[in-house]
């Protein structure tokens, strides 16, 4: 019984088989093109061109779609079964699958435009079958190679081409009796023999690979509801409406996945219609789409990599973060785009989805979706991201934290995550982006798009000038504190901060800011002072943030050191003469002297606050003394100290007054860390000098003020009153003090300074000093004030004063004091404390005889051997006889040396000897450990010397260097006590020579 034949493929093989006869090329051209889609564009596709056409036949009838692929085996061997649902195949279905690219499927929501996808099954199988509700239709390579061997012609090509020939150009009934009814539910089934070289391993491999591209698939053809691969299933549900677009959960074996779909259609304008193929122009209609996956609480989960989907994937490479679903006009091979206007045209409708899918999207869902920065996968990658980009930046989309909707250029996002500082500055900065969009994970996008990033420089520059409440502020230092924490630098630009002021104003930057660190009453007392430059900022706001900027915390002490307030205080004298209220300046101050224990001792300048006198006018505290202050009594006449009002002392406690330095006695003036004279002391600067202060300063400085001012007869009362104070009498004990130095020099004793006169015990300078008179005091305060306890000279003034007592005739003094009177003056000039032409030169002066003779006819003894022929009275000396020493007293007292008067000559003769050649000599230089003398001695039974023409006898005398002695142990001993340096030992040396034993030196 014949095959019934319902879409006529007996006429469809007639067709073709008559072109080949009649041209052998057509055959070759038909194998050719057949070969380019089974090895070239659909080589791998075999899957989604089934799928796809699955999917229209769904699309054809209106209905979603299912798709099964089976694997079954009989005694032919191994074959893949693909059943769908949907339109089953038709008569122009036939005719498309047997021609060359003359695809069936004209409409717009079909997949299929070519009519070539199904040689994608040739990969496979050489023997394909269709099975519909409608007939079926089969391929074979067997029976089409057979029929071409028949065309002689066609034969010769056939053995040119081993045999291979255009499967699917001819079509052949299928027996319904010789196939299986089709699958129950199912429309149509694609019956494809696996070739003898396909093993079941390869078939299984096969069947995994289509289960792994059946979520795509379903993503991809929204007509396809379903797809099942053997026992495996997969299918698509509707699951909402995302606002962005639909949500589609992807059901699988194993898991599922939710994607957000997003699609919209257009139409090709018709100027660009006449780019594309007379079929493709019939499809004006375009979809564009985008896929993305999304977790379970909604983050988009971007993709790194993928491929272009139209709507099945091609080898467009895509590095867009969401999946593309286009119907961008394609090559025959469905691979690659089909470059022009067309093309171009969709992928900016593809931009312009894109855009609306993320501005649909929650803003922190929608940045993980910016592109990222990197190089495009391809060129379509590179226009479709150009696109993508360009149409961000330049769209309204990003929402502002007002609710407004800007484009990225206009748009500021803060450098660091602080939703506290972004909603404070909602209505500050135009365009400021949400603070979620500071965090890392968006920074790129960010940048990619172009959003300026606010740092801490800019949004300090926004706030600058701005007027706010208090609190305002106070909450804008905490949320600027994760901006400045993530600025390196930011220490210098927290320097610009705005800090409202206790006084309301607002000033931009810290410098001189103090952060008010006192009580209420303190902060009412700062309220009602206008002093310049004092810069409080308000109580609200002591915030660390200002203080790490550079705002100093102020307590009472801060305060007080503050420019501002010393300032004022220093000009308080003058601006109160001006009619400028400063009481409230004085209530301040003496609150912070209070508050932080403070006096003129830490804080010398406080003396400059001005306070009122009891005659209606204010003068400085340190010219001001509590009314019955003792010191009134003590101070001369025209001492600029006036009595404070009484009315000071009503208000303000006497401590505080004179704290500030309003005097009840004298004032100590302390300086712990002195640099110069420079503490308004009398007479200070030659103190200083004295002490050498420019050289080496003191460690302190510890001074009574105002000794100048006291009155010469009140001088008794004042000693008095200085020590009866425990601070003034600290100050007269400073070692090496200005106070004990100044009182040596200036106080009155008797009429008298101190240094006048000597402790009644100073016996060794009794008759050059007279003993002070009994004034009621100790002598260690005495000599604290200056009396004199011993022979010292600190100045050219003491030498001066001590050659002029020592030259006075009417003053009797021992000739032991006159000798170390001498020798403290030399001393005094060695070390350096006064200079021998500081001196002038006394009318007489007192000699080793203690005689008061004329400097004129006086000599220094510098040679003991000069007294031979001198008159001791006229004779100046030292406790011992050493020519250096006399040669500084000489220079000093302006006086010839004894030694160099002359000449004086020898005019007797002896016997020379050498030093050695004196048994008792050498025996005494050996019991005293002295080295025997070089050289000679002339030794004269009687030694005669002639000095200005006139003979004396002498007892030894030195001539050219050689000694000369009579002959006798006491003239011997001193010429060698002179030759061996030890002039002081000259009356035990003469007991030697006498008698040169141990019991002489010992007993």
């Amino acid at each position: 019984m014949p095959v019934s034949d319902p879409f006529g493929t007996a006429a469809l093989r007639a067709g073709v088989l008559a072109a080949w006869r009649s041209s052998p090329t057509r055959f070759r051209e038909d194998a050719n093109a057949e070969e380019d889609l089974r090895y070239g564009g659909y080589r791998d596709r075999l899957f989604v061109e089934l799928a796809q056409n699955a999917s229209d036949a769904a699309a054809s009838a209106g209905e979603p779609g299912v798709l099964r692929l089976t694997l079954v085996e009989d005694e032919f061997g191994l074959e893949l079964r693909v059943a769908n649902t949907g339109a089953p195949l038709s008569m122009a279905g036939v005719e498309a699958l047997a021609s060359l690219r003359a695809s069936a499927k004209r409409q717009a929501q079909t997949v299929g435009q070519f009519g070539v996808g199904f040689a994608a099954v040739l990969a496979v199988s050489d023997e394909p079958r269709i099975l519909s509700r409608t007939g079926g239709i089969a391929f074979s390579f067997q029976a089409t190679a057979q029929v071409a061997a028949e065309i002689p012609q066609v034969a010769e090509e056939l053995v040119a081409r081993n045999g291979a020939v255009p499967v699917l150009r001819l079509a052949w009934p299928v027996d319904p009796e010789r196939e299986e009814p089709l699958p129950a539910g199912f429309d149509t089934e694609v019956r494809l023999p696996l070739r003898d070289t396909i093993d079941r391993g390869w078939a299984s491999q096969l069947l995994t690979a289509c289960a792994e591209q059946a979520p795509d698939l379903l993503l991809a053809l929204p007509w396809l509801q379903e797809i099942q691969v053997g026992e495996l299933r997969w299918y698509r549900e509707f699951t909402g409406d995302h606002g962005a677009g639909d949500l589609i959960t992807l059901n699988g074996p194993q898991w599922k996945t939710t994607w957000l779909i997003r699609r919209q259609t257009g139409q090709l304008p018709a100027e660009l219609l006449s780019t594309l193929g007379s079929e493709n122009r019939e499809r004006r209609e375009f979809n564009v789409g985008w896929a993305i996956p999304i977790s379970e609480d909604g983050t988009p989960l971007a993709f790194a990599e993928d491929v272009l989907h139209a709507p099945t994937p091609t080898d467009e490479q895509l590095s867009m973060p969401a999946r593309l679903l286009a119907t961008v006009p394609l090559d025959p091979s469905r691979r690659r785009i089909l470059p022009g206007p067309a093309a171009d045209h969709i992928l900016a409708a593809a931009a312009d989805s894109f855009l609306g899918l993320l501005a649909d999207l929650p803003i922190d869902h929608a940045m993980l979706l910016v592109p990222a920065p990197g190089f495009p996968r391809s060129e379509v990658d590179a226009q479709l991201r150009e696109l993508v980009i360009d149409t961000l930046q330049r769209s309204p989309w990003l929402p502002t934290v007002d609710g407004q909707l800007v484009p990225p250029g206009p748009a500021a996002v803060i450098d660091v995550y602080s939703p506290d500082l972004a909603g404070l500055l909602a209505n500050v900065i135009p365009g400021l982006l949400p603070a979620e969009l500071s965090r890392l994970p968006y920074s790129a996008a960010i940048n990619h798009l172009g959003v300026p990033r606010l740092r801490l420089t800019e949004v300090l520059a926004a706030v600058a000038g701005l007027r706010r409440p208090v609190e305002w502020w106070a909450q804008f230092y905490t949320a600027l504190g994760p901006l400045a924490e993530a600025t390196p630098d930011a220490t210098e630009e927290l320097g610009a901060l705005p800090v409202p002021l206790l006084d309301g104003r607002v000033v931009t930057g810290v410098r001189g800011v103090l952060l008010p660190e006192v009580d209420a009453e303190t902060i009412a007392l700062l309220e009602q002072i206008d002093v310049v430059g004092l810069r409080i900022a308000h109580p609200d706001l002591v915030h660390p943030l200002l203080a790490r900027a550079g705002a100093i915390p102020a307590g009472a002490g801060e305060l007080l050191d503050s420019d501002a307030v010393r300032e004022a205080v220093e000009n308080s004298v003058r601006d109160s003469e001006s009619g400028v209220d400063t009481l409230r300046l004085v209530d301040l101050v003496l609150r912070l002297v209070e508050m932080g224990g403070y006096s003129i001792a830490t804080h010398p300048w406080l003396t400059s606050l001005a306070l009122p006198n009891d005659v209606g006018n204010s003068r400085r505290a340190d010219e001001l003394a509590l009314p019955g202050a003792p010191l009134l009594d003590l101070l001369d006449a025209h001492a600029p100290v006036g009595v404070l009002f009484q009315a000071a002392i009503d208000r303000w406690p006497v401590e505080l007054l004179k704290a500030v330095g309003v005097l009840d006695g004298f004032a100590v003036v302390i300086d712990e860390n002195p640099v110069g004279p420079n503490h308004d002391l009398a007479d200070e600067e030659e103190w200083w000098e004295s002490i050498g202060g420019d050289y080496q300063p003191p460690a302190r400085v510890v001074g009574v003020r105002d000794l100048d001012l006291v009155a010469d007869e009140a001088w008794p009362r004042a000693i008095t009153l200085l020590i009866s104070n425990p601070d003034t009498l600290a100050a007269l004990r400073e070692p090496n003090g200005y106070t004990s130095w100044w009182l040596a020099r200036f106080a009155k004793i008797s009429g008298r300074v101190p240094s006048y006169w000597r402790l009644p015990g100073a016996e060794d300078i009794a008759g050059l000093y007279d003993p002070v008179p009994d004034i009621g005091l100790p002598e260690d305060l005495l000599e604290l004030l200056g009396v004199r306890t011993g022979l010292t000279v600190n100045s050219a003034a003491e030498a001066a004063e001590m050659l002029n007592r020592l030259g006075d005739p009417a003053r009797q003094i021992a000739v032991g004091t006159t000798l170390r009177a001498h020798g403290e003056l030399i001393a005094a000039v060695e070390d350096g404390r006064f200079a021998a032409d500081q001196v002038d030169l006394p009318a007489k002066v007192r000699s080793i005889t203690g005689e008061a003779v004329d400097s004129a006819e006086a000599v220094i003894l510098d040679v003991p051997w000069a007294l031979a022929v001198w008159d001791g009275d006229f004779v100046v000396g030292l406790t011992d006889v050493e020519p250096a020493r006399a040669e500084l007293l000489a220079d000093l007292l302006d006086l010839p040396l004894a030694g160099e008067q002359g000449p004086v000559e020898v005019i007797t003769t002896g016997v020379v000897s050498s030093w050695s050649g004196l048994v008792d000599v050498v025996d005494t230089c050996g019991l005293l450990d002295l080295p025997v003398p070089d050289g000679v001695i002339s030794v004269h039974q009687t030694l005669v010397v002639r000095a200005d023409g006139e003979n004396t006898r002498v007892s030894w005398w030195r001539e050219d260097d050689v000694s000369h002695a009579e002959d006798n142990p006491i003239a011997i001993a001193r010429a060698l006590a002179w030759a061996v340096g030890r002039w002081r030992d000259r009356h035990l040396i003469a007991d030697l020579l006498a008698d040169p034993s141990g019991p002489t030196l010992l007993g």
